[in-house]
């Protein structure tokens, strides 16, 4: 009699993982990071360091989701590729809308405004190509932040009060001075000061055929580190809200902050619209261009604008001597009652 133990068949051991389940795990490893980031930003969840700073990096994260999605495609993974599906049209409904231009909506028929703004970097950058910027731009109303002594001076050896004769300034040594030029008459509204030290020239701008024009020079505090967050928070909380029913509200400058960043898009709940937005030239990166070449360009210098202002067209110049671009903006004013 043959016992049952001897007839038994032998076991095989079981095969190591193959390469397509290898490629599965390596499939998930790559969605998960992609589908946090995209929560983060879909749902304005970046808080403290480095997740603000990482969150201005959203445009490149976007462009990379779609590498996991065409892998899972393309080696037909059902479920890793309705994940990476998810990440990625997740991320487009955050980045497209910023190059696709809407400025035909809505354009009233009033006065052209154009106006630039221009980070000094402590008051260094090149006075005579931010004149020559103005004077090509046939620019109405610069903008000025890292505005000291000495970048005022320059400005006006290289001829910019000739070209802008009204100016509400306030220089300040290092980062928080602030001015606004003006071909238009201006009246000086002060200097708003958040808790930070950081300021903000403000004016009131006389557009011949328009409705009363407030301008602000924006520069809030930097998230440049972890202990700087909750200033960067406070000082874009503080900016204030657009007018629907009085004077039309521009706040133009270094905002220290993408369209990406849940605090500036609390800014535009406020009544404003980005003019770069509405022209279709949201990825226009206007910081970093100098040596810090390993640092992918963002968006932080805008122009705010309350939603009545039509926009023709943005665009960004470099400037010698700063590290952010110079950014120029055609806008279009509601007409004066008459």
């Amino acid at each position: 009699m043959v016992s049952t133990e001897e007839t038994r068949p032998f076991a095989a051991p079981a095969a190591p993982p193959g390469p397509r389940r290898w490629l599965t795990v390596l499939l998930w490893l790559l969605i998960a990071p992609l589908a946090l980031w995209a929560a983060a930003r879909v749902f304005g969840l970046e808080s403290g360091f480095p997740t603000v700073q990482l969150i201005a990096f959203t445009p490149y994260v976007a462009f990379a989701s779609l590498v996991p999605l065409a892998i899972a495609l393309l080696t037909k993974r059902i479920w890793p590729a309705v994940a990476a599906a998810v990440v990625t049209v997740a991320f487009a409904a955050c980045v497209l809308p910023r190059w696709i231009s809407d400025s035909d909506a809505g354009t009233p028929e009033g006065p052209t405004l154009r106006v630039m703004s221009v980070n000094m970097l402590l008051g260094g950058a090149d006075p005579g190509q931010i004149v020559r910027l103005v004077r090509d731009g046939a620019v109405d109303l610069l903008a000025v932040q890292e505005y000291t002594d000495e970048g005022r001076t320059a400005l006006r050896r290289a001829g910019l009060d000739e070209t802008l004769p009204n100016v509400v300034a306030y220089p300040r040594p290092g980062v928080t001075g602030s001015a606004v030029y003006s071909r238009f008459p201006l009246v000086d509204k002060g200097y708003r000061r958040f808790a930070s030290d950081f300021g903000q020239a403000r004016a009131g701008v006389q557009v011949p055929g328009a409705v009363e024009v407030y301008v602000e020079s924006v520069h809030p505090c930097a998230p440049s580190d972890g202990d700087r967050d909750a200033c960067w928070v406070s000082d874009l909380a503080a900016q204030p809200a657009a007018t629907p029913a009085g004077p039309v509200n521009l706040l133009i400058g270094d905002f220290n902050a993408t369209l990406d960043h849940a605090a500036l898009r609390q800014v535009l709940a406020k009544g404003y619209h980005d003019a770069a937005d509405v022209a279709g030239a949201g990825f226009s990166t206007s910081w970093p261009y100098d040596d810090r070449w390993f640092i992918p360009g963002v968006t932080i210098d805008h122009v705010l604008t309350d939603e009545r202002v039509g926009v023709r067209k943005v665009a960004v110049h470099r400037v010698a001597g700063t590290d952010h671009k110079a950014v120029f903006a055609e806008l279009v004013l509601p007409k004066a009652d008459r």
